[in-house]
């Protein structure tokens, strides 16, 4: 499996059980648009245009064109649609879902993806 695809194979199995029978079909939806785009985030995080906040989205590293702005912009909401989806399963908050989700995706991270730690400061993840 390729590495991206065992990322949001990954990033989907650890809200497994926010995903039980009864799912909202708006989560199931954000959840497939995300599969959707994900070559074009993985893109855009290799190149270093993107990286991941410690708050668990997506963040301009530098100017994006509009399309790429879109991008983020889409697949930022989708986050939050699940993490708010995953806080009410949980009864935790939506901020402690998402930072939660940061450092998960800090540890699934490739080589050379930026990243925010604790104290939002950027640094690039080595192996």
């Amino acid at each position: 499996m390729n590495p991206m695809k065992l990322f949001i194979y990954l990033i989907v199995l650890s809200f497994a059980p926010a995903f039980a029978v009864g799912q909202p079909t708006e989560v199931a939806e954000a959840t497939e648009r995300m599969k959707e785009r994900l070559y074009d985030v993985d893109a855009l995080k290799a190149s270093g245009k993107l990286g991941e906040d410690n708050q668990g989205y997506l963040a301009a590293r530098e100017r994006l064109i509009r399309e790429e702005q879109e991008l983020l912009n889409e697949e930022n909401r989708d986050r939050r649609l699940i993490y708010q989806h995953v806080a009410r399963s949980s009864r935790q908050s939506v901020e402690e879902v998402g930072r939660q989700r940061a450092a998960r995706i800090a540890e699934l991270a490739r080589e050379g993806v930026w990243l925010q730690n604790r104290r939002g400061e950027w640094y690039r993840k080595s192996d």
